[in-house]
């Protein structure tokens, strides 16, 4: 790995709107380019957005679906990548030659696609087909995994990953405030995002408190730290559907501890330098050497005949008992 300058970012998306999503992923990365950055990490469907496509049926959702490379998205990407001559990371729903969908995250560079990768944990909609597999691909000098979200929930997950040869592992997501069954978890009340200006300090407190930032503590050091290796969170910020977004956009070391993370109560950038010495001195780095593979037969066993793998998040779990509620 050779020493690299990477941003990661927040914004408040809106539902759907592509143009001004890609709009704000083009001044955001203007500002991190203009600040060094040789990459720019955007969250998960940051240019569709996110929560609302579960309200969305087949035929909608397909609407809003785009090819990968050649869909108008990803071609704005590249636009963007070369006006500021960084690599551009953004989420979008993508559609297959073969009709299948998929929550999507690509990388580009001035000279067009370098990178995609399916979501494997999928759930916001059940047409969404899960990804099939990891992917680590060297851009600029450095391997970078990918994992969206929920996949980076499961150790197993960020461990292939790693396995695989990545040194910077890009977790683009939509996080914090969902309800939950978690103690000091739950939403975000809208009217202290709407008065934020005025009273910044009872909405930071949420934003730091067990339904953002204390929640994220409990796990996401302990990805980096247990792999060895640089992680990239990137996370939206205000609105999302009928949810509000705290935004907290951070990079870890291989120790697990943040380099740079946004504080900000709005759209915003952070850049930080990832050294090859952090990764070289990293603990988790004699923890991989250290494996016993031959103990681990029980982490591989399939499910049981009739038991398919089941992704079903709490927040997501909730909001189908309040539909239920409804009907």
């Amino acid at each position: 790995m050779r020493d690299i300058v990477i941003a990661t970012a927040q914004f408040e998306h809106r539902d759907g709107d592509k143009i001004y999503n890609l709009g704000r992923i083009r001044e955001l990365t203007r500002n991190a380019a203009a600040r060094g950055a040789e990459v720019v990490c955007f969250h998960e469907c940051s240019i569709t957005a996110y929560t609302y496509l579960q309200t969305l049926s087949r035929e909608q959702l397909d609407t809003i679906a785009e090819p990968v490379p050649d869909g108008p998205s990803v071609a704005s990407l590249v636009a963007i990548a070369r006006e500021a001559g960084a690599v551009v990371m953004a989420g979008l729903i993508e559609r297959e030659s073969d009709g299948r969908l998929y929550n999507s995250y690509v990388a580009v560079g001035p000279e067009g696609l370098l990178a995609r990768f399916h979501k494997l944990h999928p759930f916001i909609s059940p047409f969404l087909t899960p990804g099939r597999g990891y992917k680590v691909v060297e851009i600029r000098g450095v391997r970078f995994g990918f994992l969206i979200c929920y996949d980076n929930n499961l150790p197993e997950n960020v461990r292939a990953t790693t396995l695989m040869g990545a040194e910077v592992i890009v977790m683009p997501h939509v996080t914090g405030g969902t309800p939950s069954t978690m103690p000091g978890r739950g939403t975000i009340d809208s009217a202290l995002w709407e008065n934020r200006e005025r009273d910044p300090e009872r909405l930071r407190l949420e934003f730091r408190g067990p339904k953002g930032r204390a929640w994220l503590s409990r796990w996401l050091p302990a990805r980096a730290w247990e792999n060895g290796v640089f992680a990239v969170f990137a996370n939206n910020i205000g609105r999302d559907h009928t949810t509000i977004k705290p935004g907290l956009s951070m990079i870890l070391d291989p120790s697990g501890d943040v380099i740079v993370e946004s504080h900000a109560l709005d759209d915003d950038v952070v850049v930080g330098l990832l050294t090859a010495e952090a990764l070289d001195r990293a603990p988790g780095r004699r923890y991989l050497r250290a494996r016993r593979p031959d103990l681990y037969g029980k982490l591989v066993e399939p499910h049981p005949p009739g038991h398919l793998p089941l992704t079903s998040p709490g927040w997501k779990l909730a909001h189908e008992a309040e539909e239920r509620k409804s009907d």
